[in-house]
């Protein structure tokens, strides 16, 4: 078991105001949760800054304030008279994460980082097959938590530099050797992936998501390109999709940094996806690398995989492994949970499928990289998430009804919104789709319109166990949902 010792300040990197290096017995960013003689990181949010917890944390003897300037006039006063120590910087967030690297200490020996609007959680889920194949204890971390050698949930997608490195320290005091982590442009954005010690990062892809955080498209971008600009190390490897329009931009992100570029693309490319062929459980995939011929089989539906399985091997070659070795593991690989995940089969051979897809150019993607496995129709569900960018929800109805031969529209996670007024609108893009509110009924009027060679693709949810209903959080499980509904329509139900 792991043991965390107390230490200086300094030695989290910090130095306070007035010169004092109390001895620190643990750092939070929740007043709430911490302790006498910790660190409080009091930092800037959206709603409300962080300062105004002080009073909290003074309350269970902290020795210590981190924070920045518009915090350190809120602490000014509350801090009168006090031995507890303040420090003030400019970026107090990046501050934390690399305190919080210093605190926790252990990281595992070999971390991998990929960003992208879409494929993250499947490329790091690839990446840590192929370390298991090739014998290392490895995990992935991102949106389906921290699974592999070592499981533990996870709240975010990228969580707080805190919880993160707590993770991974107790994953490495587990042995584990190796992580593959999702970077979010939120947590990009929020430095918490500043202090992890990374060997290579990839870039997937840029399309239109989370403009309801970001303020523009350009600085949605410039969040992802942080990982490359600022995290990943002058001696770190990039891999980079560049059959992206933003791949060639990206890479000069880290070209202009001194970072390695191993690139990805279909017929150019360091690794060039140079054909396919596709049947009903799979494809079989012809790829170079640095123009030498491979070709293997992959047991997975989508020819977006084959990107991503791509990007997965630069990121492992990057990390040291060699080529050969990591190519004959893919036929092995298995597909992520709610990632085009084969859900149930009719009677008549039809076949459900559910994916995360939820954003337009996701949709998309899933159903063209659908179509060629298909021999009858296509059939689709989408909706979209509430409180969410509402800018694309028409962009994800059209999307759907461009690439699918019959659209269902559905409620998604309607959150605290009219789940009709989000149905509209997705609806807007997608006038000739059938509207069913209940997502329940709308998987089962889609599974009872598949005749014999037909597919549904359930969109959206993935691998979620619930829908967000105002407050509430619902059981729901796509995947539960689809199988249920093909046991009844073809008299399984007993």
């Amino acid at each position: 078991m792991r043991t965390i010792e107390n230490r200086p300040l300094s030695q989290l990197g910090l130095t306070a105001r007035g010169g004092v290096d109390p001895m620190i017995h643990g750092i939070a960013v929740d007043s709430r949760k911490t302790v006498k003689g910790g660190l409080f990181a009091a930092l800037p949010g959206s709603q409300v800054h962080g300062a105004k917890f002080i009073p909290a944390a003074l309350g269970n003897d902290v020795a210590a304030i981190l924070t920045d300037t518009a915090g350190a006039e809120i602490a000014a006063a509350l801090l009168k008279n006090s031995h507890v120590a303040l420090v003030v910087v400019e970026d107090p967030r990046q501050a934390l994460a690399y305190a919080a690297a210093l605190w926790f200490g252990a990281q595992p020996q070999t971390v991998v980082a990929v960003t992208g609007t879409n494929g993250k959680t499947s490329v790091a889920s690839f990446v840590r097959q192929i370390w298991v194949q090739l014998g290392h204890m490895a995990v992935n971390l991102g949106t389906t938590g921290v699974e592999g050698a070592w499981s533990h949930p996870l709240n975010h997608t990228t969580p707080e530099p805190i919880t993160l490195h707590d993770a991974l320290s107790e994953a490495a005091a587990v042995g584990v050797t190796h992580a593959a982590m999702e970077a979010s442009s939120h947590g990009l954005e929020q430095r918490r992936l500043d202090g992890v010690h990374l060997a290579a990062a990839g870039f997937t892809n840029f399309t239109q998501d989370h403009l309801d955080y970001h303020e523009s498209f350009e600085m949605y971008f410039a969040a992802k390109a942080g990982l490359f600009r600022r995290v990943l190390p002058d001696d770190g490897v990039a891999v980079i999709n560049m059959d992206d329009p933003r791949g060639a931009e990206m890479r000069a992100v880290a070209a202009a940094r001194g970072q390695e570029v191993i690139s990805i693309g279909r017929g150019l490319g360091d690794l060039s996806l140079v054909g396919a062929r596709y049947d009903a459980s799979g494809q079989d995939m012809r790829f170079n690398w640095h123009d030498r011929p491979f070709q293997t089989r992959l047991n997975l539906i989508g020819g977006f995989q084959a990107e991503n399985i791509l990007l997965a091997c630069g990121l492992v070659i990057a990390s040291g492994e060699d080529p050969e070795a990591v190519f004959e593991t893919l036929p092995h690989l298995q597909t992520v949970r709610g990632r085009m995940q084969l859900a149930a089969t009719r009677e008549n051979s039809a076949t459900v499928f559910v994916d995360y897809a939820h954003t337009p150019d996701a949709v998309a993607t899933a159903i063209k990289a659908l179509r060629p496995h298909v021999l009858g129709r296509l059939v689709a569900i989408v909706g979209a998430g509430g409180d969410r960018d509402a800018a694309k929800r028409p962009l994800m109805g059209q999307a759907a009804q461009a690439n699918a031969d019959l659209v269902i529209v559905t409620d998604d996670n309607p959150r605290s919104e009219d789940p009709a007024v989000i149905r509209a609108a997705v609806k807007g893009g997608a006038p000739d789709a059938v509207e069913v509110g209940d997502r329940a009924e709308a998987i089962l009027r889609g599974v009872d319109a598949l005749g014999p060679g037909d597919a549904l693709l359930i969109c959206g949810k993935g691998h979620e166990t619930g829908q967000a209903v105002g407050t509430d959080v619902l059981p729901f499980d796509d995947v539960e949902q689809a199988s249920m509904a093909v046991a009844a329509l073809d008299g399984r139900l007993v």
